[in-house]
């Protein structure tokens, strides 16, 4: 027996029909013996209608009532799966974040989940009761509903599992695992069997849309093992532990034969990019542009100064460019406009069609030439870089957004990840 957490994601949960394929899928687990805990999301396109009731009213709308009206998708979900799985023999209870409680800062609509008190949940789980929980939502100080931010079910699935001490946590999406890139553009790409914590991470944050970027964070740090999942399979398919999905484990869990170089490609057009030229060469010139920034929680990822050219008679300055997300780009040109004057640039330009490509891998480690490679091979085909950033195990580069699938394809190609013909 394993006590097992299951998660939903809103195209699983789109209307009754798939709410009872996902009870089927829940049957199969507890059939064989498992104590389950379900985990949801809101039916898919739910919170955004739900975003746009609060903006309709206010645009200033207080973030403690948005809370509580966007919630409420979630709340919806639990019971429908509720009452599902109940009319199929299982039995079933909702617990809302709420009644855990799951506790949470007050944050709203961004909120860090503190604890779980989970003695009632894993009473009734010892029972043979399935546990259906609504992903997303918490409960702060005063007793007030929070959320988690957009994704945050992923969140609140890994966090349960953690408090939970399950055997693992398993992550039904659109897709039936983590692949090499997007099959979308590369059909060659493949699924990977297992990734690492820190790959998983690199990869989020750099495009990959399977996993929210907290929960692996979490994942990571809690030594949950995760599993990415399919929920679109047949109802007669195996319980989840023989399915062929992708594990998220420890590096060691990793074999040294299953290790790549590179794990995957991951590409980002929901990036903007900002040059302010001019900025005076001088100390603190840097910090005057990012802190305003810093303290409008814009975050700024790539960053590239130029050197340093004369403009007078004992003066110098400098150009400075960096990326935010393009959801960010308005937010960010307002906030330095009413800087000029204490950061002292010339003229500010921005531009929105611009990609961010990564390669990620734990091999790049204890191997030389990743990046050289990429820059050799993004070059040999014309694609201009803009910028680079890089950590332990990503490169990442800003290219124009034109270029974004031909650079995903030939970079697949020379690292070596297509898939071979099923011929071959």
């Amino acid at each position: 027996m394993a006590r097992i957490v299951m998660k939903f994601g809103g195209t699983s949960m789109a209307g009754i029909e798939r709410i009872r394929s996902v009870a089927k899928r829940v049957k199969r687990e507890w059939d064989a013996g498992n104590e389950v805990a379900v985990v949801v999301s809101a039916m898919s396109g739910e919170t955004d209608r739900l975003v746009n009731f609060c903006r309709e009213a206010s645009a200033l709308y207080d973030s403690r009532e948005y809370d509580v009206v966007v919630s409420s998708g979630e709340q919806v979900t639990s019971g429908l799966l509720a009452i599902a799985l109940q009319a199929i023999g299982v039995p079933a209870r909702s617990w809302l974040g709420w009644q855990l409680p799951i506790r949470t800062s007050d944050g709203h609509a961004s909120a860090r989940i503190g604890e779980i008190e989970t003695g009632g949940v894993l009473a009734s789980m010892a029972n043979r009761e399935v546990a259906v929980i609504p992903g997303f939502q918490g409960l702060a100080a005063g007793e007030r509903v929070t959320t988690l931010g957009r994704g945050g079910s992923d969140t609140s699935a890994v966090a349960m599992a953690a408090a939970m001490k399950a055997d693992r946590c398993d992550i039904y999406t659109d897709v039936d695992g983590v692949y090499t890139t997007d099959p979308r553009i590369v059909p060659r790409a493949r699924k990977l069997k297992r990734v690492t914590y820190e790959e998983m991470l690199e990869l989020a944050s750099v495009g990959a849309k399977v996993l929210q970027t907290r929960s692996v964070g979490l994942a990571m740090k809690e030594n949950v093992r995760v599993q990415v999942l399919s929920s679109f399979v047949d109802d007669d398919a195996p319980a989840a532990d023989t399915l062929p999905g992708t594990m998220i484990v420890g590096e060691e869990e990793v074999e040294a034969m299953e290790r790549q170089l590179i794990t995957g490609i991951a590409h980002d057009k929901n990036e903007a990019k900002i040059t302010l030229t001019a900025v005076p060469d001088k100390p603190g010139a840097v910090a005057s542009v990012f802190a305003p920034l810093a303290e409008a929680n814009i975050n700024v990822d790539m960053i590239v100064q130029n050197i340093a050219h004369s403009t007078g008679q004992n003066s110098a300055s400098t150009d400075v460019t960096f990326t935010v997300p393009s959801a960010d780009l308005a937010k960010s040109l307002d906030v330095l406009g009413r800087a000029r004057g204490d950061i002292g640039y010339d003229t500010l330009v921005h531009d929105t069609r611009v990609a961010k490509i990564s390669v990620v891998g734990v091999g790049m480690r204890s191997h030389a030439g990743v990046a050289s490679k990429m820059f050799t091979t993004l070059g040999e085909r014309g694609i201009n870089i803009q910028a680079i950033t890089t950590s332990e195990i990503k490169v990442s580069v800003l290219i124009h957004e034109d270029e974004t699938e031909l650079a995903v394809r030939v970079l697949h190609t020379a690292y070596g990840l297509d898939a071979e013909d099923e011929a071959a």
